[in-house]
């Protein structure tokens, strides 16, 4: 096969993948959260099979605390955030009135330097974003995000179908990985097999390590606003913790609706100043302790290339795309850095280099 024979194949095959990912990214998303499982635990099935427990058990043992951790995550915590949930909805008018009494006292201490006609201006602005035409923003952007992705059949395939392929692709990940290396052209077996030990560096540096700071977060904001007395801290906190996971984005995200509570339910500033520095202290402690420890500097994922890839995969495929962002983006930066050291390896580079030289004056 030709250069460009072998180029055209790879090229076709790449947007077929894309085609059959966005044509049924409403029913992957099951089959994508089995397969995102059974590689995270793929290395505890290998521990359990190195101490003699036969690889099938081993998958059943697996599957099955996962489901158990399931359930009583849904018992303990679901009707404890549903009902946040329902009071938090009950809540929403007032504390939009509240939010607009506050707002207006401040526009009316700055009447002194406006005139009349742009203090006239900004109070119908104000009204605009009354208590209905807010309520029904947010039932718009909520449709929207129960459309793109968490539909009744989604969450009871996830339900379903999720345990099932994780103990299948665990019970058989050997014997997959070991098929699809048989398959590998023999010529670039090798490069190939070093570009995927390295994506499997990233992907799990990244992934376990993310998944452990989200967790740490979640405990902590939802610990830290439920002390100081903010309403609704606990799902406000554990909910910031989970969309960590977009850095920097998901904090800014709790910080605001965490302080936007914080006014509207509390009259005294030292009250909202103690919710600002629970934000303030998870962001300091993410950056300098969690987030290097459990994460560190070797996955070669930048923040904004990890914010980019979500957003792009979540506008594009829903929920599916999220999952499958990360380990695109791993993939995409990997064989990014292995063309820019084979470029530099190349004729090309060396050719640029010596020419460059030739033009500096020798002594």
């Amino acid at each position: 096969m030709t250069a460009r024979r072998y180029i055209r194949y790879w090229t076709a095959g790449s947007i077929a993948a894309l085609a059959f990912v966005w044509l049924l990214s409403d029913i992957l998303f099951p089959f994508v959260a089995g397969i995102t499982l059974a590689y995270l635990l793929d290395p505890l099935a290998d521990r359990l099979e190195k101490w003699k427990c036969p690889r099938g058990l081993a998958a059943a043992l697996i599957t099955l605390l996962m489901v158990v951790l399931a359930a009583i995550a849904a018992l303990l915590l679901v009707p404890l955030l549903q009902a946040q949930l329902v009071d938090l909805a009950g809540r929403v008018p007032g504390y939009i009135d509240a939010l607009r009494e506050q707002a207006t006292a401040l526009l009316v201490l700055a009447q002194e330097r406006l005139s009349d006609a742009e203090m006239a201006s900004l109070r119908e602005k104000l009204k605009g974003f009354a208590g209905p035409d807010a309520i029904a923003w947010v039932g718009r952007l909520l449709g929207r995000l129960w459309g793109g992705g968490v539909a009744l059949l989604n969450l009871l395939s996830l339900l379903i179908i999720t345990p099932i392929v994780l103990f299948y692709l665990l019970r058989d990940w050997d014997r997959i990985v070991e098929t699809i290396d048989g398959w590998l052209p023999r010529r670039e077996a090798g490069i190939i097999r070093e570009q995927v030990r390295a994506i499997d560096e990233v992907l799990s540096g990244f992934i376990r390590g993310q998944v452990s700071v989200c967790l740490l977060l979640g405990v902590f904001y939802a610990m830290g606003l439920t002390l100081v007395g903010l309403d609704f801290g606990l799902i406000i906190g554990f909910a910031t913790g989970v969309i960590s996971f977009v850095p920097y984005f998901g904090m800014l995200i709790g910080f605001a609706v965490g302080l936007g509570v914080a006014l509207a339910q509390f009259g005294d500033w030292q009250p909202v100043a103690m919710v600002a520095a629970v934000f303030v202290i998870g962001q300091f402690l993410e950056g300098n302790f969690i987030t290097p420890k459990l994460v560190g500097d070797r996955v070669g994922l930048h923040p904004v290339w990890i914010i980019f890839a979500l957003l792009a995969g979540g506008a594009l495929f829903g929920f599916t795309g999220i999952l499958l962002a990360v380990p695109v983006s791993a993939v995409i930066g990997v064989l990014g850095r292995f063309a820019i050291l084979r470029y530099k390896q190349s004729g090309a580079y060396g050719q640029a280099s010596a020419s460059a030289g030739d033009d500096d004056p020798t002594p």
